[in-house]
């Protein structure tokens, strides 16, 4: 956090680019090439959503210099007008609304809360005398966020953002405590301005739970040019000077959180072996997906033994859900169908005993409308004759 002065009396904010800020840039650019690129590949928050998190965050110094009236006052006593203020580790909670566009693109209303004790001062009077300082800084934040969730790896979903809103500074009973009759400072009052901030997360899903997401997050957050009132007062308490510094204020924080999705599918059932007709056997999918699960090997195992205890043929009749376009979801069919005969073929049957047919969404066990996840319709169907 910087104070800075300002001569004239029209003061415009200026975004100082120093090494902090600057590393927040290349997230802001992976965030719009990715929101451009719409990842499709992971599934992802689909609707509305809450989150929440807790965790420490690290204030930077706060260098300081008062305004253009303080700081001629101050000259005039033959007092210094600037100082730095140094913090200790604090606390953030934060809590955010948001909706998902089932693409990885997420956008949020944040609500946020920052608190640094103060634990050292130097320069600027009344703020030199080691042990004569008190106070802390918090802040309140509210912020307009985008986010991008990343490639899926397992339960894992990383992601980034960046989020632009308005930050509110306030000094809490800030007070030096100087000997020798000299003035102190005393500041106890807020001031707000702009501020935008870069996210870097990673997400862990819990399957027991559908919707709910373990976060761990690492946000840079930085405010510019809130104007807070400070005064200095002598040693019997009397008001000698008062004005404004105008201020900066550089976040660092280290949450941990949850994420509730509101519109989570239901986990999706074991694939178990559904006899709808004589002789027949079902195995089921994950969205989006042709591989097979443990059981899924269990059920295309048992159709195996049926068929070598009596020879017979085996017709496959691949399935999808209507989530994607009919032809893509006639291909996805066609690769569960397959993905099952090489599973017969491992388990010991004759690849010319196995006809595979492709249905797409054609013949659903569940009607639904387009777009809706059916776990029942991602299936093959194993027929026995």
């Amino acid at each position: 956090m910087v104070f800075f002065c300002e001569e004239t009396a029209a003061r415009v904010p200026r975004m100082k680019l120093t090494p902090t800020s600057l590393g927040i840039l290349p997230v802001a650019a992976l965030t719009f090439g990715l929101i451009a690129a719409g990842p499709a590949r992971a599934q992802f928050v689909e609707g509305p959503y809450i989150a929440g998190a807790i965790g420490m965050n690290y204030l930077d110094d706060a260098k300081f210099r008062l305004d253009g009236r303080l700081n001629q006052g101050m000259a005039a006593l033959g007092q210094p007008n600037g100082g730095q203020l140094g913090f200790d580790f604090g606390g953030v909670g934060l809590l955010s609304l948001g909706w998902g566009f089932s693409n990885g693109i997420r956008l949020e209303i944040e609500g946020s809360y920052r608190t640094n004790e103060v634990d050292s001062a130097n320069g600027a009077a009344g703020l030199a005398t080691p042990g004569g300082h008190s106070g802390r800084q918090d802040s309140y934040g509210l912020m307009g966020n985008a986010l991008v969730d990343l490639v899926r790896i397992g339960p894992f979903l990383p992601y980034v953002g960046i989020g632009a809103g308005y930050l509110v500074t306030s000094f809490n009973d800030l007070n030096g405590r100087p000997g020798n009759g000299a003035l102190r400072l005393r500041a106890d009052d807020t001031g707000g301005a702009f501020a935008f901030q870069g996210i870097a997360g990673i997400g862990f899903t819990i399957d027991q739970v559908p919707g709910l997401t373990l976060t761990a997050e690492y946000r840079y957050l930085e405010s510019l040019g809130p104007s807070i009132p400070v005064r200095y007062v002598n040693a019997a308490g009397a008001t000698v000077l008062s004005g404004k510094a105008d201020t900066e204020s550089r976040n660092q924080s280290f949450l941990l959180g949850l994420r509730y999705a509101f519109n989570a599918p239901a986990a999706a059932p074991a694939a178990v072996a559904a006899p709808v007709a004589a002789r027949s056997f079902l195995v089921f999918f994950d969205w989006n997906r042709a591989d097979l699960t443990a059981r899924a090997r269990q059920i295309i195992g048992e159709a195996a033994e049926a068929a070598r205890a009596q020879p017979t043929r085996i017709e496959l009749a691949g399935h999808a859900d209507r989530t994607g376009t009919p032809q893509y979801n006639l291909a996805l069919s066609r690769r569960r169908a397959d993905t099952v005969a090489e599973e017969l073929v491992r388990r010991g049957i004759a690849r010319q005993d196995i006809t595979v047919t492709a249905l797409g969404e054609t013949q659903p066990l569940v009607a639904t409308a387009d777009g809706v996840r059916e776990p029942q319709n991602r299936r093959v169907e194993i027929i026995l004759k």
